[in-house]
C-alpha cells in the first residue's frame, strides 16, 4: 500500500490560526521571513492539485511546493 507523500507549500503571506480551517490536513507554520508553510501528507497528485487550486482560489501568493522524501516531513526551510 502506498503511503501519502509529504509536501510543503510555501505561501508568501503570514496566515493566522483561523486559516487552519481552510487546510485541516496541513500543519501551518510561520517562517521567519513572514511566509507561511503548509506541511502535511497528500495522498495523490489529484489531492495536491486540489490544494493548489484552493491556494489560488483564496488569492494566496504561492511561493514554492516541495516534495519530501519519506520520513522527512519535519524539515522546514
Amino acid at each position: 500500500m502506498n503511503e501519502p507523500t509529504v509536501y510543503q507549500i510555501r505561501i508568501g503571506k503570514q496566515l493566522d490560526e483561523l486559516w487552519q480551517t481552510q487546510f485541516p490536513e496541513m500543519k501551518l507554520t510561520l517562517a521567519e521571513n513572514g511566509d507561511t508553510l503548509l506541511t502535511g501528507p497528500v495522498v495523490d497528485q489529484a489531492a495536491l492539485h486540489g490544494l493548489l487550486r484552493k491556494v489560488r482560489d483564496l488569492g494566496l501568493p504561492l511561493v514554492s511546493v516541495i516534495q519530501f522524501p519519506a520520513g522527512n516531513e519535519d524539515e522546514k526551510s
